[in-house]
């Protein structure tokens, strides 16, 4: 039977990439880091979420909130960030059409439940 990693204990492999710079000592270390990460995204996500949610309010339609032009625009710039600041581009990308398509839905539901705005005369 398989156990979980020992979380305190040295490493047990290494890379052999002479550049790779190790961060944390332990394995321990290594996930504070990524919780702390973590806590950081889920903010920026909901601080996402709370502008396209108002961007719900300048869409005519189902079309309109989905703009597929627009995904891939930000599926493009997000791989060519990832690539620039050494990230996995193509887990950035998937990471970003879950995101995308999670957010279109929500925000499909908010536009269904929202009413035009009158015209003025």
């Amino acid at each position: 039977m398989q156990k979980e990693p020992e979380t305190h204990g040295a490493p047990l492999r290494r890379f052999t990439d002479p550049t790779y710079q190790p961060l944390c000592e332990n394995l321990a270390e290594v996930r504070e880091n990524i919780d702390r990460l973590d806590r950081n995204i889920v903010a920026l996500l909901a601080e996402r979420g709370r502008y396209v949610k108002d961007a719900a309010r300048f869409k005519r339609d189902a079309f309109q909130v989905s703009a597929p032009q627009r995904q891939q625009e930000v599926i493009d710039k997000v791989r060519a960030l990832a690539e620039k600041e050494g990230a996995y581009p193509e887990v950035v990308e998937a990471a970003y059409r879950a995101l995308i398509a999670g957010f279109i839905a929500r925000e499909q539901r908010d536009h269904q439940g929202m009413v035009d705005v009158e015209a003025k005369p």
